[in-house]
């Protein structure tokens, strides 16, 4: 049960930012941003992948589901794929560049420091430029704000993956201003 009333009925941040409209329309914008709109190296497949990772490593299952979902439908791989990151990153079928910033949003998610030369080095060694780098960064800041907002208000986790593939299907078609995710 959440630790405060949630009138909407919604699980996770979809029932947080139907409850207060004014922080939720800004919060949709900024995942709206970071996930779909903004200019990046990075695919709207690949954002979703790393918010769903960052959202799985701070034990998030709303974000890690929804997120998940999210990436795998816009994946060549899909829900396989996923599944395999959010098991064992170093196993998961991923390319060299991906793997590497998905080790520098682990470091993000694990504290609030700089990310490590090594995690960097690594990364730029396997092409990432600049622009992946900073919004791997950015993504993994936003969603370990976004995912203590989920958990710290104890909100509810749908358990059938069929409520998160069907949120996927409306923010792959529509985005994030159209649907809370």
């Amino acid at each position: 049960m959440a630790h405060i009333e949630i009138s909407s009925g919604l699980p996770g941040i979809s029932g947080l930012m139907a409850q207060r409209p004014d922080t939720g329309a800004v919060l949709s914008q900024l995942a709206e941003t970071l996930l779909r709109s903004g200019a990046s190296p990075l695919s709207r497949g690949e954002r979703e992948l790393i918010a769903a990772y960052v959202s799985r490593l701070n034990r998030t299952e709303f974000c890690a589901g929804s997120h998940g979902a999210f990436a795998a439908a816009q994946l060549e791989g899909g829900a396989e794929l996923v599944a395999a990151v959010l098991k064992d990153v170093d196993g998961a079928p991923v390319g060299p560049l991906l793997r590497s910033l998905l080790r520098v949003a682990a470091e993000v998610q694990a504290q609030a420091a700089p990310v490590s030369g090594e995690a960097v080095a690594a990364a730029r060694a396997e092409g990432a430029t600049d622009d992946h780098l900073h919004d791997t960064v950015l993504i993994a800041a936003a969603f370990a704000m976004f995912n203590r907002y989920v958990s710290g208000l104890a909100t509810e986790a749908p358990a059938d993956p069929a409520y998160y593939e069907g949120a996927a299907e409306r923010i792959v078609e529509r985005g994030y201003g159209a649907a809370a995710g």
